[in-house]
This record gives structure tokens, sequence and C-alpha cells, in this order.
């Protein structure tokens, strides 16, 4: 399985070294197309390195790697991995807007979790981090030095999100080697070719570049909003004027809640498909409790001395009102069966 692992991180590499000059077609990274448009690369921006990408690979899905003298690592962090979080795969349709609506039956299709943080895919695309009200959580200094440096986006989540250790240099820009294999490409943008050959005139034309780069990103988002909301002002009638839906629910209990809360999940409070839980559940959402779905949404936990692990909250960009009260019906419905 290694193997495999690194011949396609090679793969990746070699491609993305191959598509930095020349004509730009659908595999082209954006950010290698953008370059060729006169954009400097960014601040966090690495050559390629299968090995480093390799090991960041390791650190984001096992939580470690190994040294340059093949030493096991310690784990970044002894509760979370990357990936407790974070999906490494789009879960977005529209790249351009973040939208837990249409999210959930997108990452419902492709297999893959509806989680608090956003996904890794694109991250390099961005061009900011820890964006909006994370300032209210972690504080103006912190933010301010990880809301446009990367790198010290990625030290935030390691030491703060995931309750760990300072990553060393090295582990940090191992990361940042990965991620710059989960870049976009101008498919994942859906240029057709109509407009990769807009794109290529522009190319001998100095004077519309700058136009073309603007354009380019309007296919995308440079930054994933997170804005937070409060529960409602009265848990026993939930959000005013909203009315959940159970279907909904199901999927956002499955993809969402169980995605930590099942068996051997990094909660230390274990939820299943058992009568047992929804009823507890059912019964805790009036109440003035982290146990509340409302609160605990909304509020998130936080780690306190002696209990590190936490629970984060979710933005509206995460998960919306309205998603609330469907994972509330889906509640209610199961504790009367």
């Amino acid at each position: 399985m290694k193997k495999l692992i690194i011949m396609l991180l090679v793969l990746a590499v070699t491609l993305l070294l191959s598509a930095v000059e020349g004509s730009l077609v659908g595999s082209t990274p954006v950010a290698s197309a953008l370059r060729q448009l006169g954009e400097p690369a960014p601040a966090h921006y690495l050559p390629p390195n299968a090995e480093s990408a390799r090991k960041g690979r390791e650190i984001v899905l096992e939580g470690r790697t190994t040294d340059a003298k093949g030493r096991r690592t310690d784990f970044v962090s002894k509760y979370y991995s990357c990936t407790s979080c974070h999906n490494i795969e789009r879960e977005d349709p529209d790249l351009r807007f973040s939208d837990p609506e249409a999210r959930l039956p997108y990452v419902k299709a492709k297999g893959i979790p509806f989680l608090q943080g956003s996904t890794f895919r694109g991250i390099v695309n961005r061009e900011s981090w820890y964006n909006d009200d994370y300032v209210r959580k972690y504080g103006a200094d912190k933010i301010g030095r990880a809301h446009g440096d990367l790198r010290e986006a990625i030290q935030l989540c390691a030491v703060e999100c995931s309750q760990g250790r300072p990553m060393e240099a090295w582990e940090i820009d191992a990361v940042l080697a990965y991620f710059w294999t989960l870049q976009f490409t101008l498919d994942d943008l859906g240029l057709g070719p109509t407009d990769l050959e807009k794109l290529n005139q522009g190319l001998a034309v100095p004077e519309q570049r700058d136009s073309l780069r603007q354009w380019l990103r309007s296919f995308y988002a440079q930054q994933s909003p997170a804005h937070f909301y409060d529960s409602p002002p009265s848990k026993q009638d939930g959000y005013p004027g909203l009315s959940g839906n159970p279907s909904r629910g199901k999927d956002l209990y499955e993809l969402s809640c169980l995605h930590c809360h099942q068996a051997g999940g990094v909660s230390h409070y274990p939820l299943g498909n058992d009568q047992l839980s929804f009823r507890h559940l059912n019964k805790m959402i009036p109440k003035d409790s982290h146990f509340s779905l409302y609160q605990i949404i909304a509020y998130g936990t936080y780690a306190i001395p002696g209990h590190r692990p936490y629970m984060p909250h979710y933005p509206a960009e995460r998960m919306s009102k309205q998603q609330v009260e469907d994972l509330r019906a889906y509640i209610e419905l199961r504790a009367k069966k």
C-alpha cells in the first residue's frame, strides 16, 4: 500500500512539474496558470517534493511520520488526527460557495464525512485562513499570525485545534508539500475548451493578463468563510420559522455525529443507532447542557486542564440552522421508536 501511495505522489509531482510552463490544459494547476499569467508565487509555495509530500500525508492521516534519520516522530496530537475535522477531498459542488445545504448530498454521494473544518483540497489556493469569527475564539494575536500565513495556520491547528505539540519547521513544510498535491486544477474549476482557449490566447497578450487572473479567480473562493451563530432563544421551540426534515437529519447524524462519536471514534461520548443514544439526545435537546445539540453545535466545548479533548463547533457555513433542525427531527423520530 505504501509503495502505491509513493507512486501516486510521484505521479502527482511529475504532473505538477510538467504543467508549470507551456499551454494551459485541464490538468494544469490553478496556481501554475496564475503564475504564467504574471502572478507571483504565494509565500507558502514549495517546489514539488514527493518524499516530503509523503511524510506530510502521513502526518495528516496518521498524526506522525519519520524524521531524517528514519526515527518515528512523536504524535502531533494524542487526541486527534487532521482528518478528525477535515476532509482531503473536494466537498463543495460549486467551488465559489461554502454552502452546507449543497454540501451534504454532495459528500454523501462521495462517501465522505460532513465536518466542522474545511477541506484540505485546494487549501493552498486560498489567500487567507481562520477567517471571520475565528478571531473570537483564538484571539487577535494568534489569528493575526495565522490569517495570512498558511504555515502559521498549520501550527495553530496543531497546537490549539488538535491540542497537540508545536510542529517542527520541517514537519510543517512536509504537510505543506502534501497540501500542494491537493491543489485545484483548471478541470476542478469546470473550465471547458473555450475557456482554456481564452486563457492560452491571453498568455500572449500581457495587457490581458491582469483581467484574466481576476476572471480565473471568479471560479473558486479564495477563503473559507466562518460565521458563528447562537443557540435559539428557546431550545424547546428551536430556531424560529424552521421545520426539520428527518431524512436530511439521518444523513447529518451518520456523516457528522457518528464520524467522531461512533464506537472507536475520537470522542469519549459514544453514540450509535441504538434506542439509548437517541433517547438521551432527545431528552437533552431543551436543556442548558453541552449534551444539547443546540448548545454543542453552536458553541462546542473547550479544552480544560485535565481534559484537553474537546468538540469544535460548527460555523454557519459548515452546518446551517436548518440542518440543526433536520438533525433534531431525526433524533425525535428515532427516540419514539
